[in-house]
């Protein structure tokens, strides 16, 4: 059978896409190399009955015009928002939260400094001057280098866009998206557990050190989501991850979608420069007007699509395509809630409920980072915790207890030829020697685990050297240039032939604007 559009890859990209195209009265299979949809975000059982977000593990940036369109709630999806944002214990027994309104985190960071809770407000404005800008640009195609009329009134309309702000607005702009987070924290905030807390987000998923420049958007990423209507919170989805592609995956069987799971492609058909189709691992072809790829471009590149038919230059900027994400991923089966012991004692689930993260000072997770360049990871690695059972009770036996241990600073390929597989056991000590240090009785509950290194990552979801962003998001790899300058409009070098993951425009996360945006375009080409 012959299909509008083939989709290599399952994940919420993936369905996001295939159902926007058969919105449009498109013929769409979806081809998945796992045996269930959603990519890395999937909810499994690790440990005898319980289970958790196996990879990706929190919802903020999932866009609520793609919640709506795509009927999600209408399909099962409940999403809750956290009681508390952060929680940050201190060594010396003390402890940081940022609170459930600004007023609250205001009278946190007092502790602290009273100059830095004054300074609070502004900050945050700050920030959202710049993620509202990120905002308005998610569902839209980046004006592409090199390209048409079309990209010239792209082009116009962001430049308007930048007109219409003041000049303070450009110059926060400007830092936010070249500046390291360390350096814009240390010129906002004098507390170090203020500047841990914010600067956190600059680590996740960028291996690098919060000083590093480039560092400040990676920040800003991560803020520019929403759950429920309020802005650059955090939230649960209950069920775990796997609710929300469960949801997508039933949308786009009512739109008609063929979905396949135990379906690898093995590779792209292309016939007279136009891509085709694809082949499947088991030698059988599935033909289509055009294939989208909800994989990492590094992947789709140069295991699916033969050489032969990529301009030579494209491909030495494909080979040259920065991965590496530092990220090692722990799923803990518990038999008791942690007790950590810089927890107030009148407010025992104010810290369990939040995302509780271990790396008291930016110096901390910049000695992290420099740790695993030597060794291939920090021996005191930056952990934050999230335990969902303390608002889901879907997802372990009564009075038990699963936690989300999401760890940064560990090398996508380990120094001196060593292996992820040799280094695995001891990386993971290593975590639990930090999580141990914060709530004594966690080692002692611990029933069961399931770690993903860099390298399980790949190998289980196709993480290309356990990037869970599909692709560095430094400035030379955003907006028109992700994930090649000439090539930030979806399209690739070979006709028919789309990107509707991660590594294109606005890149990682659970957002689904990939997915979106690439089935705009194509629409456009195929009508």
């Amino acid at each position: 059978m012959r299909y509008d559009v083939a989709i290599i890859g399952g994940g919420h990209n993936g369905l996001v896409c295939a159902c926007y195209l058969a919105g449009a009265g498109l013929d769409v299979i979806v081809l998945e190399r796992r045996d269930k949809v959603g990519g890395a975000a999937v909810t499994e059982e690790f440990h005898p009955g319980f289970r958790n977000s196996v990879a990706s593990y929190t919802v903020s940036l999932l866009h609520p015009k793609i919640i709506r369109d795509l009927r999600l709630h209408e399909h099962g999806l409940q999403i809750l928002l956290r009681p508390y944002s952060n929680f940050l214990p201190l060594p010396d027994g003390n402890w940081f939260r940022t609170g459930a309104d600004l007023e609250e985190t205001r009278a946190q960071v007092a502790r602290f400094s009273t100059r830095d809770a004054a300074r609070l407000p502004d900050y945050y404005a700050m920030l959202e001057r710049g993620a509202g800008l990120v905002r308005d640009m998610l569902l839209k195609t980046p004006p592409n280098v090199g390209g048409g009329l079309r990209d010239v009134i792209r082009a116009l309309e962001l430049g308007n866009r930048f007109r219409r702000q003041s000049r303070t607005e450009h110059r926060d702009v400007l830092d936010l998206f070249t500046k390291s987070a360390g350096e814009i924290l240390d010129d906002w905030f004098e507390s170090e557990p203020v500047k841990a807390v914010f600067g956190f987000d600059a680590i996740v998923g960028n291996y690098a050190s919060p000083y590093a420049p480039g560092s400040a958007y990676v920040l800003l990423h991560h803020v520019f989501g929403e759950v429920n209507g309020r802005q650059g919170q955090w939230g649960h989805a209950i069920g775990g991850m796997g609710a929300i592609t469960t949801a997508m995956r039933a949308e786009a069987e009512a739109r008609g979608v063929v979905v396949r799971t135990g379906s690898p492609v093995a590779g792209v058909l292309v016939e007279h420069g136009r891509a085709v189709g694809v082949t499947l691992a088991d030698g059988e072809v599935v033909r289509a007007r055009a294939v989208a790829a909800n994989v990492n471009p590094k992947l789709l590149f140069e295991r699916l699509v033969g050489a032969e038919h990529q301009p030579q230059d494209f491909r030495d900027r494909i080979r040259r395509y920065r991965n590496g994400s530092g990220s090692f991923r722990i799923n803990v089966a518990l038999s008791e809630l942690p007790r950590f012991t810089a927890v107030p004692a009148d407010d025992l689930h104010g810290g369990t409920r939040s995302g509780i993260i271990l790396a008291p000072s930016l110096k901390y997770m910049e000695d992290a980072y420099f740790d695993a360049r030597r060794q291939g990871f920090a021996t005191e690695p930056v952990v934050e915790m999230l335990i969902p059972s303390t608002v889901d009770d879907t997802l372990c036996p009564p009075g038990k207890h699963v936690a989300s241990l999401f760890c940064q600073q560990f090398a996508p390929t380990p120094p001196d030829g060593e292996s992820w597989d040799d280094l695995k056991e001891t990386a993971v000590n290593a975590i639990f020697d930090v999580v141990d240090r914060y709530a004594p009785n966690f080692r002692s509950s611990l029933l069961g685990y399931r770690a993903l290194s860099p390298l399980d990552l790949e190998r289980d979801f196709g993480l290309v050297d356990g990037d869970i962003f599909h692709g560095a998001m430094g400035l030379d790899q955003l907006f028109s240039a992700r994930p090649v300058l000439g090539h930030g409009d979806y399209r690739s070098p070979v006709s028919g032939l789309y990107l509707c993951g991660s590594g294109t425009h606005p890149g990682g996360g659970v957002s689904g604007a990939p997915g979106h945006n690439a089935a705009v375009e194509m629409i456009r080409d195929l009508r």
